[in-house]
């Protein structure tokens, strides 16, 4: 039974952030970290005190991670950037609430001394000898502490406390990464058992030490066993200072996804239900056992439902039944046509996930949809100014929309192609003559053109977001697209008047975008292609990702160059290579580390350990070992992914996921079987539903409602009783200890 662990987080906006600049303004950023390793960077917001990002990550974690951090910066185009605050949630904290964390919390003043990072490595004993007891103290090295001088490293030194007696280390110079060897011995003085304090501190020629973290041992630890290994540094204990909200809030999103992978044939019985909902005959779509999960599916969930459903039809090759069988059931269900998809139900959310899914960029459609068009900015004065400017942007964009019909995945053209054979189906009527336009154009235009014009940050188009100015035009030119999409439904309506001077050109774009949507559609192919499309590279040279033994960062100081990562393979005759690469800014930087950890999981004889510097003028540079030979002296981050539109599909994940969604609906599905099983029988009741019957409410149609819930509990009791005994036989091993593995 496989484990996986992984962080949603959404880094949504800041408010009343302190004027860092002289012109009283700031130029935030926000840096994300887990257990000290940073794994994504937002955009800087320049001149901006209260910055909207609107930035998200899905962060695959390993099983022991402790923390998650948030920075934020200030930042400047000459020296450092300056700190603004932090907060710093415990894995605690994130799992008190099952639904995670939602909601504003106030940045806190980062205190050097609990800044700190890293692991020691000890290895203690109890001695006895003639003159009584001592403790033997043997400081082998650390690794990854945290950079305390300008020049990105430290010089540590260790102090050892035991009772009334203390004694120190040498100093090791410029390295994050010390290695003593050096054995301390204190002798027992008088007042009882007394606990072991490690310390590691900078040492500085002028000035204070430098606090590098701590571990510390009781003394019952002491007597019944020993310690000897690696140990996580933690800060001296106190309590966090509270800023009082001077230094601002952060509103975030977060939440901890945790469970057991069962193996795959645990699952295909509630895989092959699911696939036999979509191909069965169109009159059972309503009573099928996917329309029993959808039913069950909360509002909140549903996004997360239509992802997994999504990748698995994909992994299946049966997206285009899949989506089929929504659209149908979304057409059938809605009476009037101004109203389709335009709710949050399953087929909308399963389509927007499914453009992202045939999409190059990372695009999340539920994230756009949140923006609002309502913002309270003076667009009367940016008309009066920029009309002609505006009509001239426009221009450009709906050429290059009417255009891009041959850069349409094909299979995006299937699924639109499938979308308006449905909605004819249902609205043939000849005043209804748009709303085979508008359930396309309502996906295209209003979920994917217009936020990607509002905010090209989020769709990857600019490494930055705007700045307010530039802002205000791209809300204009996003409101105008909207319209355009909407075939002009709206003009002159509400309060969009003064968009009135852009109506010639609005409506002149009308006919060119009913053209675009009709080609759109006209393709040939048949619904099994369904097909997950990606990036292709040109490569000047390469490694077979089979050779790949670890991904890891590289100091800034070993080329005194940002962002640099380094990837080890081993050849042919066994001998192990290092090539550096350089991303162009930390987000780039962790998505290759990402893509490439995971190309490479299941590679054998993976590193445990790696330089995180390079070797030079006959030592390396990270722990000042002179043999290149040397074992690593920092860790590998294997487990530390991102969540990514191109990671490889998960069957038995994304199943998992819905026999999770179908546990939270357990009890609902009960009532439906049960409310079949013990229904009235009487003359009344028999009279009751044939008239129901009469009015749609077929009594097949709830017998068959009623098979399906049945067959759905059947999986999930099975499926618990798997997870059960697997659950069973892991206690057992741990029980056995090693010797049971």
């Amino acid at each position: 039974m496989a484990k996986s662990s992984s962080l949603n987080v959404r880094v949504v906006e800041g408010r009343a952030l302190p004027a860092k600049d002289v012109s009283g303004s700031s130029d935030p950023y926000c840096i994300v970290k887990v257990d000290d390793e940073v794994v994504a960077r937002t955009a800087t917001v320049w001149r901006s005190l209260s910055p909207f990002w609107g930035e998200e990550y899905t962060i695959h974690l390993p099983l022991d991670f402790h923390h998650l951090a948030f920075y934020v910066l200030d930042e400047d185009t000459v020296g450092h950037d300056d700190i603004i605050g932090k907060i710093s949630l415990s894995r605690e904290a994130i799992t008190a609430d099952p639904r995670g964390i939602d909601g504003w919390i106030d940045l806190s003043r980062v205190d050097p001394d609990a800044e700190v990072q890293g692991e020691v490595c000890l290895d203690v004993q109890m001695l006895e000898g003639a003159q009584g007891r001592c403790l033997r103290c043997h400081v082998l090295q650390a690794r990854d502490l945290a950079p305390r001088d300008v020049t990105g490293t430290s010089d540590p030194f260790a102090r050892v406390f035991w009772g009334s007696q203390s004694l120190e280390t040498s100093i090791i110079k410029k390295t994050r990464f010390p290695h003593w060897d050096e054995v301390l011995e204190l002798p027992e003085t008088p007042g009882g058992p007394a606990p072991l304090r490690v310390e590691l501190w900078d040492w500085d020629m002028v000035g204070k030490n430098d606090f590098l973290g701590m571990v510390e041992f009781p003394a019952a630890v002491l007597q019944r066993s020993p310690p000897s290994g690696w140990f996580r540094l933690l800060p001296f204990p106190r309590a966090e200072e509270d800023s009082g909200g001077t230094l601002g809030a952060l509103r975030l999103k977060v939440r901890l996804s945790e469970d057991r992978i069962l193996p795959s044939q645990h699952y295909q019985p509630l895989r092959e239900l699911l696939m036999e909902s979509v191909q069965g005959p169109a009159e059972e779509d309503a009573t099928s056992p996917l329309a029993v999960l959808e039913e069950l599916t909360s509002g909140d969930c549903r996004q997360d439902l239509a992802t997994k459903l999504v990748k698995l039809f994909l992994g299946q090759g049966l997206a285009g039944p899949f989506l089929d069988y929504l659209t149908r059931r979304e057409v059938t269900r809605t009476a009037d046509p101004n109203t389709l998809f335009r709710s949050n139900s399953l087929a909308s959310k399963s389509m927007e996930q499914f453009m992202k899914e045939l999409d190059p960029c990372k695009i999340d459609l539920g994230r756009t949809r949140r923006i609002s068009f309502k913002g309270a900015l003076s667009e009367e004065h940016v008309r009066e100014a920029s009309l002609g400017l505006l009509t001239g942007y426009l221009g450009p964009i709906v050429d290059a929309i009417v255009g891009s019909v041959g850069r349409c995945p094909p299979a995006m053209r299937l699924a639109f192609k499938q979308l308006r054979q449905r909605v004819e189906e249902r609205f043939p009527q000849a005043e209804h003559e748009d709303v085979k336009y508008l359930a396309i154009s309502g996906f295209l235009f209003l979920r994917f053109f217009a936020p990607a014009i509002l905010t090209p940050k989020l769709f990857d188009l600019r490494d930055h977001h705007a700045d307010p100015q530039t802002s205000r035009s791209l809300l204009l030119l996003a409101k105008a697209v909207q319209s355009i999409g909407n075939l002009g439904q709206q003009l002159g309506q509400g309060k969009e008047l003064w968009m009135a001077p852009l109506h010639p050109f609005l409506l002149q774009s009308i006919s060119r975008v009913r053209d675009f949507l009709d080609q759109l559609v006209d393709v040939d192919g048949e619904e099994g292609e369904f097909q997950c499309f990606g990036r292709t590279w040109q490569m000047r040279s390469s490694i077979p990702v089979s050779h790949i033994r670890a991904v890891e960062r590289v100091d800034e100081g070993a080329f005194q160059l940002p962002h640099v990562m380094q990837v080890i393979a081993r050849d042919a005759a066994g001998a192990l290579h290092t090539m550096y690469l350089q991303g162009k800014n930390v987000n780039e930087l962790n998505q290759w580390l990402s893509a490439l950890r995971k190309a490479s999981a299941p590679n054998p004889d993976k590193l445990a350990t790696c330089h995180p510097g390079t070797f030079r003028s006959s030592r390396w540079t990270c722990c000042l070992q002179a043999e290149r030979s040397a074992a690593g002296c920092s860790r590998t981050h294997s487990a530390v992914t991102l969540g990514d539109w191109s990671d490889p599909l998960d069957p038995d994940a994304e199943i998992q996921m819905v026999y999770r969604q179908l546990l939270l609906g357990r009890d609902q599905l009960r009532m439906k079987f049960q409310a079949e099983c013990n229904r009235d029988t009487s003359p009344e009741a028999d009279a009751r539903r044939a008239s129901r019957a009469k009015e749609g409410a077929c009594p097949e149609a709830r017998g068959r409602q009623r098979e399906a819930a049945g067959r759905l509990l059947e999986v999930l009791a099975d499926l618990d009783r798997a997870h059960e005994e697997l659950q069973q036989q892991e206690q057992q091993k741990a029980a056995l200890g090693p010797l049971g593995h």
